[in-house]
């Protein structure tokens, strides 16, 4: 029996809770922002993405993830079904913690990444098809790239950080940047929503939608401040830093709508709000508050411009995953070259704002474009195979009718009538 930290190991297990909560916030949120008729749809999408990520990694996903590594590419079979896990340790000298606490923490992350790309096809995915791609796309995708950037943290060793040395404290590359290229090359594939940039298609429950970024907000706590992986000073950068950057970009996207359109709106402020959780999760652990306020500030006015391109450049990306998760992820991940500081973490770097030089940012700008670039091709293919074997967009009678009751048999209200906003 080895030694473990307890008070590590509380907040290890408290922040798996916390990131785990993320999902049904999600569903909150995405289920706010879309039409009555397939809000039901909508939150059974993150749903099945709990369902089916949860057994991917018990079964082969936690050893491919973080298994002993293979060139720094994949981890190995030696933890199939979680095998040699039981009363096993992970962490530094006297921060141990149990290793199924860290098995638990980290497919919490597999969920919500995987869960976050139903936003980019809302209203028009068949829900059968939706739970076959989560499999494939976990397994393909979302392994391979979680073991490049997370897998130093038990000791194995991606490519991304133990060669190339780019910082990711929480996930600004696995689930930020992965999920927005994902989210764009689906949309692509499954095409655009009957109506789109025609009829309104606005969220059906604005209330929803608040309490779903509310909820988000306070579990992103634990995915930030949790990947410190112990109790400390580290965990308490990131938690204030977090909170400093959210704050900031709900503003300014409030801002930046009032200058724009004359109001600000509740979406607005909801969607801020993600926006500098987003921007400010690769950097967390390495910038100083400061910094996160700097951060947040920009990603707020950055995400709320990006939003707006899927107009300009046609492609229907339904609830804004590229906008604000792939560009935040971006900026988050670019902001490290700038804003790192070695005294809000020995084991990061200093930016060139901090006289580092720019060979940080030029580690951040390949990790960038090598995670995109692989994450926007393979779901691109993965997609594209299911659109032509069984089947990925639903037929158009029946996004017209609503999904719900399509692939559920139920609604989430009592609607009468068949307006575009139910």
């Amino acid at each position: 029996m080895h030694a473990i930290n307890a008070g590590d190991t509380a907040w290890v297990l408290i922040s798996g809770a916390l990131v785990l909560f993320m999902t049904p916030a999600l569903a909150l949120f995405y289920g706010g922002m879309v039409r009555a008729k397939s809000a039901l749809n909508m939150m059974m999408m993150s749903f099945a993405a709990m369902g089916v990520t949860s057994i991917i990694w018990v079964l082969y996903g936690y050893s491919l993830a973080f298994g002993k590594s293979n060139g720094g590419i994949i981890g190995g079979f030696e933890n199939l079904g979680l095998a040699k896990t039981l009363n096993q340790v992970v962490g530094a000298p006297g921060h141990e913690i149990p290793t199924l606490a860290f098995v638990m923490f980290q497919m919490t992350f597999a969920i919500i990444t995987v869960a976050l790309l139903s936003g980019a096809i809302a209203d028009r995915a068949k829900f059968g098809s939706w739970v076959v791609f989560v499999a494939f796309w976990v397994t393909l995708v979302y392994l391979p790239i979680c073991h490049w950037v997370f897998a130093s943290q038990n000791g194995t060793g991606g490519w991304i950080v133990d060669k190339l040395h780019t910082l990711d404290f929480a996930g600004g590359l696995v689930v930020e940047i992965n999920s927005g290229a994902a989210a764009l090359a689906l949309a692509i594939v499954l095409g655009k929503r009957d109506g789109f940039k025609k009829d309104p298609m606005r969220p059906h429950n604005m209330p929803l939608v608040l309490l779903g970024a509310g909820a988000l907000w306070f579990g992103w706590f634990g995915f930030n401040a949790g990947s410190a992986l112990s109790a400390g000073h580290l965990a308490a950068t990131a938690m204030i830093n977090t909170q400093i950057a959210t704050a900031a970009a709900s503003m300014t996207w409030m801002a930046f709508e009032k200058y724009r359109d004359g109001k600000a709106t509740t979406l607005g402020v909801a969607s801020g709000a993600v926006a500098g959780a987003v921007a400010i999760t690769p950097a967390c652990g390495f910038v100083n508050p400061l910094g996160a306020l700097f951060l947040g500030l920009l990603a707020g006015v950055a995400s709320a411009w990006a939003v707006t391109r899927k107009y300009k450049y046609g492609y229907d990306d339904s609830l804004d995953v590229v906008g604000v998760h792939g560009i935040g992820g971006i900026l988050g991940m670019l902001a490290i070259g700038f804003l790192a500081t070695l005294t809000a973490n020995s084991a990061g770097a200093n930016g060139l704002f901090f006289n580092g030089g720019a060979t940080q940012l030029g580690h951040q700008v390949i990790a960038v474009i090598v995670v995109a670039l692989f994450s926007f091709v393979a779901t691109w293919i993965i997609a594209t195979v299911i659109a032509k074997t069984i089947g990925f967009r639903v037929f158009r009678d029946d996004e017209l009718n609503g999904l719900d009751t399509t692939f559920h048999a139920e609604s989430a209200y009592d609607i009468t009538g068949n307006s575009n906003r139910y």
